[in-house]
């Protein structure tokens, strides 16, 4: 065991070595705050994305079931519900990492950039909402409740569109954080 604690020990006194020397270099300080910033966008429409995907897995298996049982009235608006749901994490997927403006800048608004963290944490929790009603949905569907599987439908259809309608403000939301 202890010789395995002195290659560690060294390992961690040269990594702070490289980061003070690192530190100490102009400009690679902004330089890495940019890309963490850049790293943190991307893992959070990363998470987004992978939980729409999770939750449009479930509305799929919802539909499969819905078509075996013959529930023919809801068909349709499932259907339309999955494809809200792939063009929306498509999106989220798909969006470019991060804004020039908001990277770029070195300095930025500490207290605007809590607003952010807020900003996120409302698109997290609007994810979490809409697997929760998926689930929610595959339930009542189990148990053939089909007016409530039609409202359970409406409800989500509503959700992915807030959700959606939300994301198109984080660029605003990201920009907010810039000293001017």
């Amino acid at each position: 065991m202890v010789e395995k604690a002195e290659p560690l020990r060294r390992v961690e006194e040269e990594k702070r070595l490289t980061e003070r020397i690192l530190g100490a270099l102009p400009g690679f300080r902004g330089y890495k705050e940019r890309e963490i910033r850049r790293e943190t966008d991307r893992l959070i429409r990363d998470h987004l994305y992978d939980s729409l995907v999770g939750t449009k897995k479930e509305l799929r298996e919802v539909y499969q079931e819905l078509v075996e049982r013959g529930a023919a009235e809801t068909w349709l608006d499932m259907d339309r519900l999955i494809a809200r749901f792939d063009r929306v994490s498509e999106r989220i997927n798909h969006a470019s990492y991060g804004y020039s403006g908001f990277f770029d800048a070195v300095k930025i608004r500490e207290k605007r950039l809590d607003g952010l963290i807020q900003f996120d944490y409302g698109l997290l929790s609007s994810v979490e909402d809409l697997g929760s009603k998926a689930k929610a949905l595959k339930k009542n569907t189990a148990q053939e409740e089909y007016d409530r599987v039609k409202e359970g439908i409406r409800e989500l259809r509503g959700s992915i569109e807030d959700l959606e309608g939300t994301f198109d403000q984080r660029k605003s939301a990201i920009l907010g954080v810039i000293v001017e």
